[in-house]
């Protein structure tokens, strides 16, 4: 008998809203970055093309050297691309809107030592909102990711987990349309990352937030998405767009255990490992 091969994930559009509410919030089109000139010149972005819709949210994966953080920091205006265009609210980005926020990978360096954590929460706020209603949301947002009561505590006093909630708690007390996430938890240990993810999930589900998120990590990619964007290698262009159909909300165990959570992984791991095969034949 010949065994049956495992179906694929279909490459399907997110219906986490209604058809009548849905919009897309962010156009990536055709986006390139090179970096030098010449025989020296670098092409880290081909073409890389996809949108995401409001409330949606959409992980990118790819090997490691596909650009990962590149196309996020032209997606967020802090640098140009050499070619093609991001498109956020139906305006072209050339410098880092106003309705976005950005959350890096080094906490320690994104979280200012001298002030305290209620003070770095409240920072991207101080031109938005009045004192008061600054004052109303720190207080919020710190009772969300699990630090009510550390206002006063300094981001040197904290532990990496705890520094990493300080900075997410920023990123949405400014409600910005967007959330952009680099590879948040890769500096944090397993069990923080876990938790970490849990709190992503349900900041998100509270603030109605659409968001962005790259990682290198493909179980956390199928986790939290309702869509993940599979790059190949540099010169990198979208391999495939993935809609992530595993029932909301997520657990860790009864989501993981799923036999649907186990053949999206896989099957991103292969777009993966074909992805690493070709980059180290083309060298």
């Amino acid at each position: 008998m010949t065994a049956t091969p495992a179906r694929a994930p279909e490459t399907v559009t997110w219906t986490g809203l209604e058809p009548e509410h849905a919009s897309t919030v962010l156009e990536v089109r055709r986006l390139k970055k090179n970096y030098g000139s010449g025989d020296a010149i670098a092409r880290i972005l081909a073409d890389v093309t996809f949108d995401v819709q409001a409330g949606e949210f959409v992980c990118v994966v790819g090997p490691s050297g596909s650009g990962k953080t590149t196309l996020l920091r032209s997606i967020a205006g802090l640098q140009a691309p050499t070619d093609g265009a991001v498109i956020f609210e139906g305006d072209t980005v050339t410098e880092p809107p106003r309705k976005m926020a950005v959350i890096f990978q080094d906490y320690s360096r994104s979280l200012l030592p001298w002030m305290t954590v209620a003070a770095n929460v409240e920072l991207p706020m101080r031109n938005k909102f009045d004192k008061a209603e600054r004052y109303r949301r720190v207080e919020e947002v710190l009772v969300s990711v699990g630090l009510a009561g550390k206002g006063d505590l300094y981001p040197w006093q904290m532990s990496g987990g705890m520094q990493q909630r300080a900075a997410i708690a920023r990123g949405i007390a400014y409600q910005p349309d967007v959330l952009l996430m680099d590879e948040p938890f890769a500096a944090v240990d397993a069990q923080t990352r876990i938790e970490l993810e849990d709190l992503v999930l349900r900041v998100r589900q509270d603030y109605k937030t659409t968001v962005l998120f790259v990682t290198h990590d493909i179980d956390e990619a199928v986790y939290l998405a309702d869509r993940v964007i599979v790059l190949s290698g540099a010169p990198t262009s979208v391999t495939e767009n993935i809609g992530v159909d595993l029932p909301r909300p997520r657990n860790q165990f009864e989501t993981k255990a799923l036999p649907r959570y186990a053949e999206i992984r896989n099957h991103v791991f292969g777009l993966i490992q074909r992805a690493k095969s070709h980059a180290s034949v083309g060298r």
